[in-house]
């Protein structure tokens, strides 16, 4: 079996901090280095997304929602390594979120989380920024980043879910004040990510929240193809029969939370077969692909080291939930595979400490086909906190 070197995995961690707080972070407005798509109020805080290699190139791609999961990787971070000093740097990256948000109004709550359009909010985004917020509040004892998680939820309740359908309207524009069904995610769709209704359920005993989570996974529940994933829903496509990476993850994984919740057994096994995809998604040196067939066949480049470590997550929460190592194995691969992406000694000084999250395929050229993305980083962070955590 596969074994996780502890030490080796605090050294990872810790330099992956290191790039994440020093180089990737957004310290001053004079910092935009970048080209971004969209405006906002401010910057500071904010992680800058993507990096080309080959042209030493920055750029943004939905600040919010990672910037959110990075406020979560230092939350977890904090514990695991007893680094009470990353929660200031995790309520400097919320303060980015929380900057850019509207108080006040008919939209009031609205996280302005743009993604596809850069002027149009992304729900999922909105969602997906909400967990780190939760968090830090939990940490800190800073009600302000609670309630700001809590009136988001308020405002896609409201707004976005469609209670008879059991998803969420994607697109909305907030200088008109509707939402666009003029684009690809205009079908709408379930969206369990992170689990947050459950968060604010909790939080608030707030019993509708806890109800839009059930009808979310009920409608998860019914349209689930493959087992454990969802093809009909994008980013996965029906028409490439390909699966994104962190599919399962977002809408999987929350089904445990849900179970917990409500009981029963059908939203616990569908958090088992969502295991089952990650163990069969894997390749045999943990590394995971971007776009993986519905036969789990991929292509030869456009890896997604993020994927690997959500699957490690999954993992973790597995033999936290089961008491099975049956999973051991591979949760050792997705850790090491992760480890063997990370720049330790390059001559670029913005890729050190990073997770190299995708491979390109060759252009005709010698240029260096690395492409970083923010979230292989993020999401190792979170995965060897909560190994380093469990293993205590």
């Amino acid at each position: 079996m596969s074994k996780v070197d502890r030490r080796q995995l605090r050294d990872a961690l810790e330099l992956a901090l290191e790039w994440l707080t020093g180089v990737a972070m957004v310290r001053d407005e004079a910092d935009v280095d970048f080209f971004p798509r969209s405006s906002y109020v401010r910057w500071r805080g904010a992680i800058r997304g993507e990096y080309c290699a080959a042209e030493r190139r920055w750029g943004m791609y939905c600040p919010v929602w990672h910037t959110g999961q990075a406020v979560k990787a230092l939350c977890l971070a904090a514990g695991a390594l007893k680094r009470p000093e990353l929660l200031k740097t995790a309520g400097f990256c919320a303060d980015f979120i929380m900057a850019n948000r509207i108080s006040s109004g008919a939209d009031s709550g609205l996280i302005l989380a743009f993604e596809d359009h850069p002027d149009q909010v992304n729900v999922s985004a909105v969602l997906e920024s909400l967990d780190g917020l939760f968090l830090l509040a939990g940490a800190t004892g800073e009600k302000k980043y609670s309630d700001a998680a809590v009136q988001a939820l308020r405002w896609v309740q409201k707004n976005a879910w469609v209670p008879e359908k059991g998803i969420f309207n994607d697109i909305y524009d907030p200088r008109k004040r509707q939402f666009n069904f003029e684009t690809r995610c205009h079908q709408g769709r379930p969206l369990l990510d992170d689990g947050v209704f459950i968060t604010g359920w909790r939080l608030t005993e707030d019993d509708s929240f806890l109800e839009v989570a059930k009808r979310t996974a009920d409608t998860l529940l019914r349209d689930e193809n493959p087992a454990g994933n969802w093809i009909t829903y994008i980013p996965c496509s029906t028409q490439r029969g390909d699966l994104h990476p962190r599919h399962a993850y977002w809408w999987g994984m929350p089904m445990r939370q849900l179970h917990h919740a409500v009981g029963g057994t059908c939203y616990l096994a569908c958090f088992e077969r969502g295991a089952e995809w990650y163990a069969r998604a894997l390749r045999r040196d943990g590394g995971l692909f971007r776009r993986t067939g519905i036969d789990f066949s991929t292509e030869s480049f456009g890896h997604a080291a993020s994927g690997s470590a959500c699957a490690a997550r999954y993992f973790l929460q597995y033999r936290e939930e089961t008491g099975s190592g049956r999973f051991e194995d591979l949760l050792a691969r997705a850790l090491n595979f992760c480890m063997r992406m990370q720049f330790t000694r390059p001559q670029d000084p913005n890729l050190r400490g990073a997770i190299l999250e995708k491979v390109l395929p060759p252009d005709g050229s010698d240029a260096s086909p690395y492409l970083l993305r923010d979230l292989g980083t993020i999401f190792f962070i979170q995965a060897a906190a909560d190994f380093l955590s469990g293993e205590k």
